[in-house]
């Protein structure tokens, strides 16, 4: 039986300072504060297919965004939104025609920023609109 130690990783496996100061910090807003999960095995096999993933996460964004309620606090969430969560397939794609591993790293470095910026949002807009939190945790799952 495998226990799920995502909260357990250091730094060197691609967690931020406050992620590994709090671990779980910020799965406990999306799971009201449950106990992490243990499975036998993975739920699903993830493919790696990153341009077509990236692609798929953006087209979700998009429309994630347009059920999103227009207001004076969600108009630049939405924004926000789109722009981070579109950007992750457009450098991943700068990325993989890089020409030097140099400018390789600097695009995936960009993909990894822009993705938690993403999730960010996402995390923003199920604050200002509860309803849509469901739907928003899907998606902040995803850049993972």
């Amino acid at each position: 039986m495998l226990i799920n130690d995502e909260g357990q990783m250091t730094n060197d496996e691609g967690i931020t300072k406050s992620e590994a100061q709090n671990p779980g910090s910020t799965d406990s807003f999306w799971n009201g504060d449950t106990e992490c999960v243990i499975r036998e095995e993975p739920e699903k096999k993830r493919v790696y297919d990153l341009e077509e993933r990236t692609a798929r996460f953006g087209e979700a964004v998009i429309d994630f965004a347009k059920r999103v309620p227009q207001n004076p606090v969600t108009n630049r969430l939405i924004n926000q939104l789109v722009g981070a969560g579109t950007s992750v397939g457009a450098n991943y794609v700068e990325a993989d025609d890089s020409v030097s591993k140099k400018d390789f790293l600097k695009s995936i470095g960009t993909c990894r920023k822009e993705a938690r910026e993403t999730k960010h949002f996402l995390r923003m807009i199920a604050r200002a609109v509860p309803e849509l939190k469901l739907q928003a945790r899907e998606l902040w799952r995803e850049p993972r």
